[in-house]
């Protein structure tokens, strides 16, 4: 098992609004400093944060798939469709920004917390297509809960979100002494964020070595072989709650070359 751990410092940070705005970057910008330029069509990850509320004003945003999930607090949107909209936490606005849109955004706490992240299709076509906004409540996501373990599928089977891009995203909670397993395709990337909580990643529950720790803000990297997948296991002593995406190592299409 191929398991590489990013620590926050090995992350971007950037701010918007004065700092009202905070965030990590997991996966940043060109030139942001992140360890990770990127993962097969997961272009862009940002862990946001607002005290009390803080403003991005209006800005364009084409081809990508943008997605913003909410864990605290709210979000405004606005955009050049004509869309006025408020998600709350659990919830998540989706935009595929196809031939161009843009949006403002607005995080409203006390202690707004989310994810903007962006996943790329193919962009010659996805330039083709119309811009659309779609969001989604928390109830709107199927949550599976087992000996205290629940995961909520935000991309993927059952869930209403639809992208192009090729990909596949759960929250994931789980108690002190509990644990997760997970399989991951050949040829398949698991990218996990830490966002409560710490734990280890194995390829055998009961096996005592051959573990990967990892701590709150760790950012881990699991890649399977190209020619076999594999299970892995997600285990945590003192709970933790973890933002899986799952995504191939490689499309079949040429990707957006971000500058080092």
């Amino acid at each position: 098992m191929a398991v590489t751990v990013y620590q926050p410092a090995n992350q971007a940070v950037g701010e918007f609004d004065g700092g009202k705005i905070t965030e990590l970057k997991p996966i940043g910008f060109p030139g942001e400093g992140s360890a990770v330029k990127g993962i097969g069509p997961l272009f862009y990850w940002s862990w946001a944060y607002a005290k009390q509320e803080g403003y991005i004003p209006m800005h364009p945003h084409q081809a990508f798939e943008i997605i913003t999930y909410m864990v605290n607090g709210q979000a405004e949107h606005a955009d050049t469709l004509g869309t006025r909209s408020v998600v709350q936490a659990g919830g998540a606005q989706v935009m595929q920004t196809g031939s161009g849109v843009s949006h403002s955004e607005r995080f409203i706490g006390p202690d707004s917390e989310g994810f903007q992240i962006w996943f790329e299709p193919h962009i010659r076509e996805a330039l083709q297509r119309k811009p659309t906004y779609n969001q989604y409540e928390h109830a709107a996501f199927p949550v599976i809960s087992l000996e205290g373990v629940s995961v909520k599928t935000i991309i993927g089977p059952g869930a209403p979100v639809e992208l192009v891009a090729d990909a596949n995203m759960f929250d994931v909670e789980i108690p002190g002494g509990k644990h997760h397993g997970y399989s991951l395709a050949a040829g398949r990337v698991l990218a996990a964020l830490a966002i409560r909580g710490g734990g280890e990643w194995s390829e055998d529950c009961g096996r005592a070595n051959g573990t990967t720790p990892f701590r709150h803000k760790d950012f881990t990297v699991i890649e399977a072989p190209d020619t076999v997948g594999m299970d892995v296991v997600l285990s945590s002593t003192e709970g933790a709650r973890i933002i899986l995406i799952d995504v191939p190592a490689h499309v079949d299409y040429p990707l957006y070359q971000k500058s080092r």
